[in-house]
């Protein structure tokens, strides 16, 4: 055998081999791109898992939100309103020209005399004081008081004090018909 032979039986065994090599190397490659490709797709499908859950979570958290901020506007609307009622029935209360008012004052005034002990002085608020001097109620009549109308008796000592004022039978007024009012101001 000759060198030139030697040589070439050498190079196609080279050629062989590199061949065997590059061949094995194209089928690792292969099935390494191949379980790339599955892992890659198994982790895509996790995590689109992942962010729909995270998705439907944040949606579910973002209607509650939206809910409990629209029944809190509602409610401080209705407080708004209901204050607003209160207020207009307050200044209807405070007028002078308020219809039946001398009549509750009378009224006022024959309770009054039921419960009071001897000696109890009647202390008009400002716009009745000409009301209640004029029905002659008995009482001596002292200064004026802050309110809607109405009086207080205070015995001499000022230990006791009878409340006969429209403030305090408005309050009560005012809670009995809380739920009537609600009703009509908006229809529950």
């Amino acid at each position: 055998m000759t060198l030139e032979a030697l040589a070439s039986e050498i190079a196609t065994a080279a050629k062989k081999e590199a061949k065997a090599i590059t061949d094995t190397a194209k089928a690792e490659a292969k099935t390494i791109v191949g379980e790339a490709k599955d892992e890659a797709k198994s982790l895509r499908g996790d995590l689109i898992a992942k962010a729909e859950r995270e998705c439907a979570q944040i949606e579910t958290e973002t209607v509650a939100s939206a809910r409990q901020a629209n029944q809190k506007s509602m409610l401080i609307a209705r407080r708004e309103e209901l204050d607003s009622t209160k207020e207009s029935v307050r200044e209807l209360v405070a007028s002078a020209k308020l219809k039946g008012r001398s009549a509750l004052l009378k009224s006022l005034l024959k309770e009054a005399k039921g419960e009071a002990d001897e000696g109890m002085a009647l202390r008009p608020v400002g716009i009745d004081r000409p009301a209640l001097e004029k029905a002659g109620s008995g009482f001596d009549i002292g200064e004026d008081i802050d309110g809607l109308g109405g009086f207080v008796l205070e015995a001499a000592d000022a230990s006791i004090v009878l409340d006969y004022r429209f403030d305090s039978r408005l309050e009560s007024s005012w809670i009995a018909a809380l739920p009537v009012v609600t009703t009509e101001l908006f229809g529950e």
